[in-house]
């Protein structure tokens, strides 16, 4: 048995169109990037897309587009990637961390609302906060959004997990709550592009900075150029930018994936609904879906109680490797990482956190995943304490 936690859907059509990019004349900088661009922008309701070659690069342009700087703070979620965190540190900043909702996993409100009307006592409001959609559920944007306002904090979404997602029956990524929000085409994401990211916005002026910063912060518009032009081949550098950019033929792949993006959410809805049904009657918590919220289902997170006298989570994840299946933890909290504890955070600030960490296993999920494999993966779940599946 090998089945993964997360796996890629490419198809004969994905093959296609990444070949005929391969023959054609542009590899890099060609018609397909701005294709691929308009595709999310048209199923988010965005008015712009910028496309790079990784997440990681969008958050940190669209830190750098929103001014980030040294004595900048910016917060985010701990039960996420690194670079949710790492973006800030890019830029000079400060990271600090909003600890997570019990239920939804996601950035909690409550404990949001608290950290805010602390750090106006003490003049140490964040620049940015990062929320989350932790696979794949939408953050509570509207009460972010309203604190944003009140507070005077900009946001940006971190929605990796969350393309073809939902939040009150409109796209994640629409910008109805946010200045920026971020989506990842890695391969185990809802579509892909091989690597790759996208940064989407209703602000001109800040898509028009990310496209600047992910190629070099350079421009070729006369009307953003600094002065008179020297001819059609002039361009200047505005900003201290990346070499970003995504490829055309990265781009091939996740415009034709795009097109199946909804048959790829149903089908892993219906996986989840599956695994809920498998597991209704043992010990081990589910995921809890917000009324507000239509997931993409990135990932399946169960969560094994600490003082559980059936399961061990550490048992059976072991048991669950063993055996052949990809599970994983996602994710450790990020103050938990040798590189942060420079920072001296303390685990005691964010108890909900550390009581995920304790608890939490990420099953497989991805399209091609079958019934029969959800029944195996479950079946060795179900094994109690101390017996050895040989199987």
């Amino acid at each position: 048995m090998n089945i993964p936690y997360g796996r890629q859907n490419v198809n004969q059509d994905d093959i296609d169109a990444v070949t005929q990019v391969l023959k054609s004349d542009y590899l890099t900088q060609g018609p397909v990037v701005p294709k691929f661009e308009n595709s999310v922008a048209l199923h988010t309701g965005a008015k712009y897309a910028v496309a790079v070659n990784s997440a990681t690069s969008a958050l940190h342009i669209a830190c750098l587009a929103l001014d980030v700087k040294p004595g900048d703070s910016v917060w985010t979620s701990p039960i996420t990637f690194v670079a949710s965190a790492n973006c800030a540190l890019y830029c000079g900043a400060t990271i600090d961390f909003v600890d997570i909702d019990p239920n939804s996993y996601n950035m909690s409100i409550s404990a949001l609302r608290k950290k805010l009307e602390l750090a106006k006592k003490t003049n140490t409001l964040p620049k940015v906060v990062i929320p989350v959609h932790l696979a794949g559920q939408s953050c509570e944007m509207i009460e972010i959004h309203k604190l944003s306002c009140k507070y005077g904090f900009k946001v940006i979404e971190d929605a990796s997990h969350a393309i073809g997602a939902e939040y009150l029956d409109k796209p994640v990524g629409s910008c109805l709550y946010s200045d920026i929000v971020v989506f990842s085409f890695h391969p185990v994401k809802i579509v892909t592009s091989v690597e790759g990211g996208m940064a989407v916005t209703n602000n001109s002026e800040l898509a028009s900075t990310m496209q600047q910063l992910r190629s070099h912060g350079i421009t070729r518009d006369p009307s953003e150029m600094i002065g008179p032009t020297d001819g059609s081949w002039y361009y200047q550098q505005l900003h201290l930018g990346f070499n970003y950019r995504m490829s055309d033929v990265h781009a091939a792949l996740g415009l034709n994936q795009m097109k199946r993006l909804k048959e790829f959410v149903i089908k892993r809805n219906s996986l989840a609904s599956n695994y809920d049904s498998l597991l209704k009657d043992l010990s081990i918590n589910i995921p809890i879906q917000s009324k507000e919220c239509f997931s993409s289902f990135h990932l399946y997170i169960i969560r094994i109680p600490e003082k559980s006298q059936t399961f061990d989570r550490l048992q059976v994840f072991e048991r669950l490797r063993s055996n052949g299946i990809g599970v994983n933890v996602h994710y450790i909290p990020v103050y938990r990482q040798p590189y942060f504890q420079k920072f001296n955070f303390s685990y005691k600030d964010f108890p909900e956190s550390e009581a995920y960490y304790s608890e939490a296993i990420s099953l497989p999920l991805f399209p091609n995943l079958t019934k029969q494999q959800q029944e195996e993966i479950i079946n060795i779940v179900a094994s109690p304490i101390g017996h050895q599946a040989l199987f």
